[in-house]
C-alpha cells in the first residue's frame, strides 16, 4: 500500500523528567527510520544516490500520547504524500510497539530536498530516486 514499515528501538536515556521521550529524542528516531527508507531500502532497490545528499528543509510533529519508554521497539510507517522535482513530502506514524493494534502516539511529516554536498546547493531528483519514492506513494504498492 505504499507504506514503509520499520521498527526502531528508543534508548533508556530518550526519557526526560516527566517519564516520556521527549521532542529531540522523538526526532531523532525518525531520522532513524528515515535512514532505513532512504539510505537502506532505497540501496536495496538499486539506488544509492539517495544516501550521497539529502536534507530536511522543514520537521512537523503531532503529539497525540506521550511515548514512554518500555524497551521494545517503536514502530514508524511512513509513506510520500508529495513528490517534485527537487523535494519530496514524507508522512509518518508513530505506534508504541509492534503489537496489533499498538496506539499511534505521533504523526510527522518531513520536506526532504535532495542535496549536493560538493557543490553545496539542492539539486533535483535522479530519475531512478523519483522512480524509488514514487513507490512509497500513499496508495502505491511499495516496489
Amino acid at each position: 500500500m505504499g507504506v514503509f514499515v520499520t521498527g526502531v528501538r528508543p534508548r533508556w536515556s530518550d526519557m526526560d523528567a516527566f517519564g516520556h521521550v521527549n521532542h529531540a529524542n522523538t526526532v531523532t528516531l525518525l531520522e532513524e527510520a528515515r535512514i532505513d527508507l532512504l539510505f537502506t531500502e532505497a540501496a536495496r532497490h538499486g539506488v544509492p544516490e539517495m544516501a550521497h545528499g539529502v536534507v530536511v528543509a522543514r520537521l512537523v510533529v503531532d503529539y497525540l500520547a506521550p511515548l514512554v519508554f518500555t524497551g521494545d521497539e517503536i514502530v514508524v510507517e511512513m509513506s510520500v504524500r508529495e513528490l517534485k522535482s527537487a523535494s519530496f513530502t514524507l508522512d509518518y506514524s508513530v505506534r508504541n510497539g509492534r503489537r496489533e493494534g499498538s496506539p499511534v502516539v505521533a504523526t510527522a511529516e518531513t520536506l526532504m530536498v535532495p542535496y549536493n554536498l560538493t557543490a553545496g546547493r539542492p539539486r533535483r531528483l535522479l530519475e531512478a530516486e523519483r522512480d524509488f519514492l514514487a513507490g512509497w506513494r500513499a496508495g502505491g504498492n511499495g516496489a
